[in-house]
């Protein structure tokens, strides 16, 4: 049973990398007068050296089969690695770098050697019938191995590598036990021999079977014959050719070798035979570490099928993988309960599982385990569901580097980016990173090309959020999909705020797992007035009295901050970190430029340097631009962070905060649930997230940012409470969490219709009957007693159905009378585009319309007319249009563009009195006059490709912009899957391809290559591009330490990530070409004429 640490140890096997102990050698009756010699010569002095050209004669050896001693090998020079024997001298290494031919016609040299070993022959060798097999004990080693074995596992040779038992395992005299000691050294010896000797060995057991074969002499041929297994396996040299390299044996040789052969000839062929061999051109170190590396897999693999309790080296992964969480994560123990949670039965037997803990309690690293599991074991592709874009490519960047390390693939599935079906790769697996919207659109393709089998495991992070929204009924309907189609595909759900588990357990058929560890202890306080009370659920009112702010306040400064934020935050900075959350993005910013203040002016002199440097990229961000409210923050180590900032900014405010040059932000809701942004004390400015009170599990998602692993010995979490509040907060912090209810009916077209369209468009139920069958067993259906008595769950499904009949999405009838009725329903051509599209039913019939009505006139003069087409829907609505800059836009028009805006319905006239402030009688459709005002920014946000210029032009905050921006690229990608499902608008697949690239990237298409890498944004990339990295390749091949010295605020780990992303992404770029290629190659089944 392994204990709960990284540290899971497996019994070494023969090829185990480890340094090796040797007990020192006895004397025996049969030694020889050599080796009788040298052991009387007075203790352990160094031994007697005979010098030969080429060669040095060494201690003493026993001969393999025989028990006779002979001299020590070591041979230098030409082929790299020296002859090597047990008990070397470590005292006196003895290193001859003369070329192995020197000046003399052969590798003879001096043949003082061979002459001694002739008499030893002669002198011991009576019995002429004697069976000699082997010629002595020879093993090739690294000029530099003796040194390097201390610190390697492998000994670095370009020629031959020679693995180094466990010390477990290692070789051990025992005068008492001669034969066993004497099978230990043979397989030992035969462990490290060349390939060419072993196969030489191998041909003379094959044509000497006939003769007398002693004990001994069996068990080495034993070990030969498993050492060449070895060799010969795929899993040890990945290098075909000289697996399949052939030995060379005439005829006449085959007869010499029944005769008795002299020890000096067995020498001769032996070392003739090492000579020979063919040296490879790949480096062996590399080909054995990857067998080692393939071996442990498979031992993995094989005890993960047979649920053994006995797990392997890392929870069934190759040690490597240990090795790599201590490199890349710093992690060197795992917490008891993630131990607990692996080694969970459950797991064992695959089946599925919930598992809840309060956040910062480590619940992805065992999300991580097992994905390697199923990736490296289990050989099968996974799919991992994140909440947000942000989260998706933090993620990203964060496995690539295992990926490459390991060989599987990382595959970004967010905003446009990903494969619908994803490539089916040949040989390595591939890991699925996907937002919820994305996850649900590959899980479709994968159903549709019958390819859900393969993929194994599906991970879901934040599973509360099922009961959110339109997201949380996506969310159930790719969970639902799973289920239902793929019986073999495990399900794993974590989440820290989850309340009503026995119904997701019924959901997904599941286990469940809790724990209430935090690595950091938590201390929940609230604040009203100056006393600080601490949360105590034991009292009556739940709170009690801690202490009184130490802090005195000025008439002024009460004035300016009545909640006391500023006693709160000095008590922390800038020492430690702190986050104010605050209800309203406007509020962030408020509460960050009265702390700067009322500061104390040496708040300025912390970290001032990095701070001006941070200053300074957020004006290269901005060209030029920098918000004046961070200008005046920053110097104090404060800024404000929320979705007014666009991705550059948020990324760079994000990575100082981290490394501590920012000590303060204060920041909106959506930080809580978005990346991994700890502090030392969390203040909850007001229990509002904007108008609407604060909710258990936002609640706990905020203060869970509180107390940093490693680093933080306990977190402090304060909630602001005015007066008024008091008894709803009480409620608050003693109330459980909420409980998560299915969305589906709440979003009526992305949910319950949305669901039913797919269902029948991927032929998952295509009647009534089936339809109710899969209703059933979604979370809905789990939870219909709570449905309203007005209608059943049939009856809901019943008017659904009809409905999409009614749009034209489905065709087919459902009978009044009898619902199990054997009616087939199909998908029309516009249902189909609609699901594979993942466009929004409320909306797919009006998309229809303009891309029809698009190509009867469609301007191509500019992108105008495209972009207009591509404007999502949903963003209409809550744009307010300033008419005086509509009016602007509208005049600086070419006269083809001006005629787009008179075909998509908006008249000239109309803005015109719009921007006079004049009546208007002629109605226009709102919704169209705002999606054309949107498509004017989209239009100069490309042309301009700067945010900071068109936010001000439009006088819109960048952040809605960047927004926008993401949004339209997004909804691009949907109208181009939509246009490939309707044969009349091919015309557009090209068209919107184009356009989808330029929206998801918006920069010079020469920083497109490098914007491609996750985690480089247009800031990053104009430096690197500046900086001579201007493609790909130069990105997967750059040294991250020169990428450092060059590239101005870039850290250490930032390169190494990018460096890994780049390598990852050139990875499943290469292996896409490799498969169209066989593809193209294979054979058709059915040709014709052929059998």
């Amino acid at each position: 049973m392994a204990e709960p640490s990284l540290a899971v140890r497996r019994k070494s096997r023969p090829g185990s990398v480890s340094k090796r102990s040797r007990a020192p050698v006895q004397p025996s009756a049969v030694c020889s007068p050599v080796a009788r010699k040298r052991m009387s010569s007075g203790g352990e002095g160094p031994p007697a050296e005979t010098p030969v050209r080429g060669w040095r004669w060494r201690g003493a050896g026993r001969l393999l089969g025989l028990g006779i001693e002979v001299g020590r090998l070591r041979l230098g020079g030409w082929f790299g690695p020296r002859l090597s024997l047990r008990d070397v001298d470590r005292e006196r290494p003895c290193f001859s770098e003369e070329d192995m031919f020197g000046d003399h016609d052969s590798f003879y040299g001096n043949d003082s050697l061979l002459a001694e070993v002739d008499d030893i022959e002669k002198k011991y060798l009576q019995d002429k019938n004697t069976n000699i097999k082997v010629a002595g004990e020879i093993i090739i080693g690294n000029q530099s191995g003796i040194h390097q074995e201390k610190k390697d596992n492998f000994s670095n040779s370009e020629n031959m590598v020679v693995l180094k038992a466990d010390k477990e395992d290692a070789f051990q005299m025992n005068e008492n036990d001669p034969v066993d000691s004497n099978q230990e050294l043979t397989e030992s010896i035969l462990d490290d021999l060349p390939s060419s000797q072993l196969l030489y060995f191998e041909k003379i057991g094959e044509l000497s079977s006939g003769s007398r074969i002693s004990p001994v002499s069996e068990r080495r041929n034993k070990c030969v014959n498993f050492s060449l297994d070895k060799i010969r396996s795929p899993s040890f040299c990945p290098d075909t050719e000289h697996r399949n390299r052939p030995t060379d044996f005439s005829s006449e040789s085959k007869c010499d070798l029944f005769k008795t052969e002299s020890l000096k000839d067995h020498l001769k062929s032996a070392m003739t035979g090492n000579a020979k061999a063919q040296t490879l051109q790949v480096s062996k170190t590399k080909q054995l570490k990857e067998a080692v590396l393939s071996e442990e897999i498979c031992v993995a693999r094989k005890t993960i099928e047979s649920s053994s309790v006995d797990i392997g080296p890392f929870y069934g992964l190759p040690s490597k993988v240990k090795d790599l969480f201590r490199q890349f994560r710093g992690i060197e123990t795992l917490y008891e309960w993630q131990h607990d949670c692996l080694m969970l039965e459950s797991l064992q037997q695959r089946k599925n599982l919930i598992y809840s803990l309060p956040t910062s309690g480590g619940k992805t690293l065992v999300a991580e385990i097992i994905i390697l599991q199923e990736l490296l074991c289990r050989q099968k592709d996974v799919l991992m569901i994140l909440p947000y874009v942000a989260i998706v490519q933090e993620k990203f960047r964060g496995l690539s580097s295992f990926g490459i390390e390991l060989g599987f693939l990382v595959e970004e599935y967010a905003g446009s980016k990903g494969r619908f079906p994803p490539i089916k790769r040949r040989i390595k697996k591939s890991l699925y990173i996907a937002t919820i919207e994305k996850g649900h659109a590959l899980v479709n393709s994968l159903i549709e090309t019958e390819r859900i089998y393969d993929l194994g495991l599906v991970v879901v992070d934040e599973l509360h959020m099922l009961g959110e929204g339109s997201r949380g009924a996506t969310l159930e309907i790719t969970l639902a999909k799973i289920l239902y189609t793929s019986k073999n595909t495990q399900i794993i759900g974590m989440s820290a705020t989850l309340n009503n588990v026995g119904d997701l357990q019924k959901f997904l058929q599941a286990e469940y797992y809790t724990n209430n560890f935090r690595p950091v202890e938590l201390k929940e306080y609230v604040k009203i007035r100056d006393s600080i009370y601490a949360v105590d659920s034991k009292t009556e009112n739940g709170f009690t009295f801690s202490r009184l702010l130490n802090f005195k306040y000025s008439s002024n400064l009460e004035k300016a901050d009545p909640d006391h934020i500023i006693a709160l935050v000095t008590e922390v900075i800038p020492k430690y970190s702190c986050l104010i959350f605050c209800p309203t993005k406007k509020n962030c910013e408020n509460v960050a430029s009265m702390l700067c203040k009322y500061l104390k002016k040496e708040f300025r002199a912390h970290r001032e340097k990095e701070k001006q440097d941070l200053i300074k990229n957020l004006e290269n961000i901005g060209n030029g631009s920098v918000c004046p409210i961070l200008k005046q923050t920053i110097p104090f180590g404060i800024a404000y962070h929320h979705s007014g900032l666009t991705n550059d900014e948020r990324k760079s405010i994000e990575e100082a905060y981290s490394t501590g040059v920012l000590c303060l932000l204060a920041c909106t809701a959506t930080l809580a649930a978005g990346v991994n942004l700890p502090a030392r004390r969390v203040i909850l400015r007001a229990p509002y997230v904007a108008n609407d009170f604060l909710k258990k599990n936002q609640y706990k998602q905020m203060i869970g940012r509180a107390g940093r692993a490693g680093i933080d010995s306990a977190g402090e979490s304060i909630l602001i409470v005015q007066e008024k509040d008091k008894h709803l907060v009480q409620d608050l912090v003693n109330s459980p969490l909420e409980n998560c209810y299915s969305s589906l009916l709440l979003e009526l077209t992305k949910g319950m219709q949305s669901l039913l369209l797919s269902l029948v468009g991927l032929k998952i139920a295509v009647t009534h009957e089936e339809v109710n069958n899969f209703m059933c067993s979604t979370l809905l259906g789990i939870q219909q007693q709570l449905l309203s008595k007005e209608k059943s769950l049939a009856e809901i499904i019943k008017d659904g159905l009809e409905n999409l009949i009614e749009k034209g999405l489905l065709k087919g009838r459902i009978c009044e009378k009898d619902h199990n009725s054997k009616c087939t329903l199909t998908i029309t051509p516009l249902g189909k585009a609609t699901y594979k599209g993942s466009i929004d039913l409320a909306y797919c019939n009006l998309l229809y319309r303009e891309l029809k009505k698009g190509l009867e006139g469609l301007i191509l003069e500019s992108n105008l007319h495209l972009l207009y087409l591509v404007t999502p829907y949903d963003m209409t609505s809550n744009c307010s249009p300033d008419w005086m800059i509509y009016l602007k836009q509208f005049n600086q028009l070419s006269a083809a563009e001006q005629k787009v805006v008179d075909i998509v319905g908006v008249p000239e006239s109309f803005i015109t009195k719009k921007a006079s402030g004049q009546a208007i009688r002629k109605n226009v459709d709102s919704a169209v006059v705002n999606r054309l005002y949107l498509s004017f920014v989209l239009y100069t946000l490309l042309k301009e490709t700067n945010i900071w210029s068109v936010s001000e032009k439009f006088n819109m905050s960048r952040g809605y912009v960047q927004n926008l921006l993401n949004s339209a690229a997004s909804f691009a990608s949907c109208v181009l899957h939509f246009s490939e499902e309707l044969e009349e608008f091919w015309v557009y697949k090209a068209l919107l391809t184009e356009l989808t690239k330029k929206l998801t990237y918006c920069v010079k298409t020469e920083l497109i290559p490098l914007m491609e890498v996750a985690g480089v944004l247009e800031a990053r990339a104009k430096q690197l591009y500046n900086a001579g990295y201007k493609t790909l390749a130069h990105l997967a091949n750059a040294n991250p330490e020169t990428l450092v010295k060059m590239i101005e605020h870039l850290s250490r780990r930032q390169a190494k990530q990018i460096v890994s992303s780049a390598k990852m992404l050139l990875s499943e770029k290469a292996e896409a070409l490799q498969e169209e290629v066989e593809e193209l190659l294979k054979v058709p089944a059915d040709i014709p004429g052929t059998c």
